[in-house]
């Protein structure tokens, strides 16, 4: 009998060891790869998730947003359909997590942690071709409101060119709640801007929105930007503007903020231009209008659009504010078989997206696009911005409404089935595959250097990497970076040249075995 209860003792005490979940072996990987892109300083979450200090620190915390599926900010049903560059946890990396903290949150080995990899600078898809500016800062006042803002930045192009990336940049993040970005080739923007006496204008002073525009890719946080490829890009015209609308978070002291547009251009294999079309709550759409909200009612607005052609749908970006509760968007094809589009049955106006498909989705000529969206105008929806309820319409503030639906597609060709952008994802937010993107080792700016300078490369896919500075007969003078994990996009290192001799060296990086080398010349 003790022989036998040594035994099971012994089998249940190793099965409990086998069971214990640590921060190094178990909980890295998730928190790394699906959170620390918005939990790290300079980012838009409001502290960080870098090590097991910070994690554990929160760690009743992250077991209760994540059970309750509030982080990471994935709001489309993934069982209703499936996107590229998607960010949302499994149900085994919940229940890791879950059991994690329940166990107490212990570190384990710290020699067995996964690597905390090196996010991208600058950008995460590469070198941009062009860098658009706000010709100067703008100030957001600390007066606990929200604001709506147009920017207008000329293009200063000489001919048309085609897009293969439109990136936009941040320079305040504590405020830049998101961006929508139009090309405006009527010159209206521009002379809206020019009227006032300020840098940029308000919706009320002029050039809005407008349906007849282009809209490009715009940002939310925490989003990869799009990357197009298959030769599908969209095309921005000489002579044309970016007209930017942001959105400024309520700040309790001034803020400013002075953004950028990093945008690449595609030279090869464009031959495909992507169309645009959205759906707002008006005659000939809007089957139970108008969009009017009274106060104290909830309504449930139904859009429809009939599909004229033959479409490839690549994109959906369903768009309400405030007393927005769900979204459902699907099309019915002649044969009354259904397409799955679109299902957020928990709008959250913090957590916006645009939401490409994994593959071009066909939707024939005499099909219908039906578009839900729900609305609680009552004092039970906690986000009402009015206490009482107010009567609301359609309105670009954050108190008013909207109802918008921007769809991007391509005119349908014999194989767009078989285009796939994404397969199943494996990798986190900014594993971006991006057929154009390399890894790259670039010249180090300035040159020649004095005593110190930048080193700039771009990363196809995660990995680790080395990055020596050499004398000319190959003997390494300084290990800059050894063998760290950097994730896909475009990382600049500062490099210090203070000790150097003047005279030509050579930075070397390699990755996956393979070896580049620059120059690097010092002078003093």
């Amino acid at each position: 009998m003790k022989s036998l209860f040594f035994v099971s003792f012994f089998g249940l005490a190793q099965f409990a060891f086998s069971q214990s979940i640590t921060f190094s072996e178990h909980i890295a990987p998730i928190v790394y790869n699906k959170c620390t892109s918005c939990h790290r300083p300079g980012e838009i979450a409001p502290f960080s998730l870098t090590n097991y200090s910070e994690v554990s620190a929160w760690a009743n915390m992250i077991q209760y947003v994540t059970e309750i599926g509030y982080m990471p900010p994935w709001k489309p049903d993934q069982d209703y359909q499936r996107y590229q560059k998607e960010n949302f946890l499994s149900q085994e990396e919940k229940q890791l997590i879950n059991d994690w903290v329940s166990q107490g949150a212990v570190q384990g080995d710290p020699q067995l942690e996964t690597e905390l990899p090196v996010f991208p600078t600058g950008s995460q898809v590469g070198i941009p071709d062009l860098t658009l500016n706000f010709a100067q800062s703008y100030l957001h006042q600390g007066n606990n409101l929200d604001e709506y803002r147009y920017f207008v930045i000329p293009t200063g192009l000489t001919e048309d060119k085609n897009i293969r990336s439109i990136e936009f940049r941040p320079g305040n993040k504590r405020i830049v709640h998101h961006t929508l970005i139009w090309e405006d080739t009527t010159g209206n923007a521009a002379a809206a801007d020019a009227a006032t006496p300020e840098y940029g204008y308000s919706e009320s002073e002029g050039a809005g929105v407008n349906l007849g525009e282009m809209q490009l890719p715009g940002y939310v946080p925490g989003a990869a930007p799009v990357i197009y490829s298959n030769g599908i890009t969209q095309k921005l015209h000489a002579g044309s503007d970016l007209k930017l609308q942001m959105h400024y978070a309520p700040s309790p002291v001034d803020e400013s903020d002075s953004s950028s547009i990093n945008i690449f251009f595609e030279n090869d294999q464009a031959n495909r231009e992507l169309q645009g079309f959205v759906m707002v709550p008006i005659p000939g759409i809007i089957q139970n209008g108008p969009f009017i909200i009274p106060a104290n009612e909830t309504r449930l607005f139904h859009g429809s659009v009939d599909v004229p052609f033959d479409v490839s749908l690549y994109s959906i970006a369903p768009h309400c504010h405030l007393l927005g509760t769900d979204w459902l968007v699907y099309a019915v094809k002649p044969d009354n078989d259904t397409i799955p589009l679109i299902s957020i049955p928990d709008w959250d106006f913090n957590w916006q997206g645009s939401y490409q498909f994994r593959s071009l989705i066909k939707v024939p000529a005499g099909s219908v696009i039906h578009a839900y969206a729900g609305y609680d105008n009552t004092s039970n929806n906690p986000f009402n911005p009015n206490d009482p309820p107010q009567f609301v319409t359609w309105g670009e503030g954050t108190s008013d409404e909207m109802f918008y639906l921007p769809l991007a597609f391509l005119p349908y060709q014999a194989g767009d089935e078989n285009i796939v952008f994404e397969e199943e994802q494996t990798v986190g937010n900014f594993e971006l595959q991006a057929a154009s993107l390399s890894d790259k080792l670039y010249p180090a700016f300035p040159s020649p250097s004095q005593n110190n300078c930048t080193a700039r490369f771009t990363i196809q896919k995660t990995g680790a990497l080395s990055l020596r500075l050499l004398s000319l007969d190959g003997v390494t003078l300084k290990t800059i970076v050894n063998k760290k994990t950097h994730l896909p996009g475009y990382h600049t290192i500062a490099v210090d040249l203070s000790e150097l001799s003047p005279g030509t060296y050579l930075l070397e990086f390699e990755k996956d075995n393979v070896r580049q080398v620059e120059k690097v010349i010092v002078i003093r």
